[in-house]
């Protein structure tokens, strides 16, 4: 039951990015902005290559990469969700199969990737930066799971000392 959790929780946030994505589409012209906050900026951006527009000449090759990972992403986290123990490493895989899922369901349906969010800075190159929820998604789930498996690693390397630790004592 706990697993329908994590499956509810992407598709939940799938949806949520695609809606976002939809509205942009619908009521914002591209290169229109709309201010959010005092550093946070609503625009339509299309990014048909990967991060900062990587490879946009090829959206062929693009399209067929994105697939490839999410895929090897899903498999990962089909795979975990079938153990019972990594509650924060299924968190964080739930969160990248979201995200990864939204880009890549954005490149075979629309040719592209819908950007919405925008942050006001000084310098010209972070204010030209455009993300998406999806993209959010994958960065704070690839924290996760990657915490995850730097404090799980140190608990199993810790028990493993400590039985390692004993056995030389009973010698």
């Amino acid at each position: 039951m706990k697993r329908l959790w994590f499956l509810g929780e992407s598709a939940v946030l799938f949806g949520a990015d695609q809606l976002m994505k939809t509205y942009v589409e619908q009521n914002l012209d591209r290169g229109e902005e709309k201010k959010l906050t005092d550093r946070i900026v609503l625009r339509r951006v299309h990014n048909k290559g990967l991060c900062l527009n990587l490879l946009d000449k090829e959206p062929g090759l693009v399209k067929y990469l994105s697939l490839f990972s999410a895929s090897v992403l899903t498999f990962v986290y089909a795979v975990s969700l079938a153990r019972r123990k990594g509650f924060w490493r299924k968190k964080g895989l739930a969160l990248m199969a979201a995200g990864a899922w939204s880009n890549t369901f954005d490149r075979c349906a629309r040719g592209h990737v819908v950007d919405y969010i925008g942050f006001c800075s000084e310098n010209k190159r972070i204010s030209d930066v455009t993300y998406n929820l999806g993209d959010f998604f994958l960065a704070a789930g690839g924290g996760i799971a990657l915490l995850a498996s730097v404090f799980r690693s140190d608990i199993r390397s810790g028990k493993e000392s400590r039985e390692k630790h004993t056995e030389e004592k009973t010698e």
